[in-house]
């Protein structure tokens, strides 16, 4: 006997039984009636009993098949109430999203979104884990994470949400000490705050419009491992950082730091929302990247 049970020939026969006829199961299960009576001979072979006496004009059950049908008609039950509670949870959205967010953008803009979306969808919870490290989504047990980079080659599942431009910047008082760098390799000679989870591992990259491409590795007197702490040495004037636009934008605004190397661009970031691989998206994972999509559209459109 192999080690697992023949479930399906299980079903099948609790079906019969039900029915009371291998033709109406049959019909039932959107089988035919070969199927149907060779999943029967199939369990009754691996049984080594009869499980019905059958006539031209009636069908008994035997013994062993009596026995064996009250078990059979549990497991058919409790496999199509299994199967309805899982379809339910996909297409309604209903259950636990356990979602991993890079620490300053998850506390500045995913956090802020989340009274909205509760009161939007009361049946579906919210298990928000905040962290600027990569975290592995299928072996940690997420059901999304939120990417803010230019993604590399994965199995996972992508989703642009929106954009998500990063400045090179500091403050007016360290331009005035230490002069304002015009070209990308002009950054060595200058004290540069660094990021430890940066994508292209502490390069930053540039291009200008004649396609002239730059690449530096700078340097300076601090390093960190989450965007949000480069800020007080930024706006003290000790050093030039790369930031994106959810944790520098208000500064800018605010004229507290100055962009600088305006003629050059670097690779276009966004902020993607990844899953796992196989299959689709649960309704509740589905309604929570459309919410999210929505509002950071809304939220970019404002500050342009």
């Amino acid at each position: 006997m192999s080690k697992l049970p023949d479930f399906e020939a299980l079903a099948i026969f609790a079906k019969v039984v039900e029915l009371r006829s291998f033709a109406a199961a049959a019909t039932e299960l959107s089988l035919s009636k070969a199927t149907v009576s060779k999943a029967v001979s199939r369990l009754e072979e691996r049984l080594g009993a009869r499980l019905f006496n059958r006539t031209s004009r009636r069908l008994a059950l035997t013994d062993a098949g009596q026995k064996l049908s009250e078990r059979a008609a549990r497991l058919l039950a409790d496999g199509e109430a299994a199967e309805n509670e899982a379809l339910a949870q996909s297409t309604t959205p209903r259950g636990l999203v356990r979602l991993a967010v890079p620490m300053s953008f998850g506390i500045k803009t995913v956090a802020p979104l989340l009274p909205e979306f509760m009161e939007a969808y009361p049946e579906v919870a919210i298990d928000l884990h905040l962290s600027d490290a990569t975290v592995d989504l299928i072996g940690e047990g997420f059901d999304a994470g939120l990417r803010i980079a230019r993604l590399p080659d994965s199995s996972l599942i992508a989703r642009r949400l929106c954009g998500m431009p990063r400045y090179t910047v500091a403050a007016p008082s360290y331009l005035k000490r230490n002069g304002r760098p015009t070209h990308p390799m002009h950054l060595a000679e200058h004290k540069c705050f660094g990021y430890a989870y940066l994508s292209t591992q502490g390069v930053w990259h540039y291009t200008n419009a004649s396609g002239e491409q730059a690449s530096v590795r700078p340097a300076g007197q601090l390093r960190v491992n989450n965007g949000e702490a480069v800020m007080p040495a930024l706006l003290a004037g000790l050093g030039i950082a790369d930031l994106p636009d959810f944790i520098v934008g208000d500064a800018i605004a605010r004229g507290e730091v100055e962009v600088i190397l305006k003629g050059w661009k670097q690779p276009e970031g966004a902020v993607h929302l990844v899953t796992p691989p196989g299959g689709p998206r649960p309704a509740r994972v589905e309604v929570l990247a459309d919410f999210l999509a929505k509002h950071f559209a809304k939220g970019r459109a404002q500050r342009k």
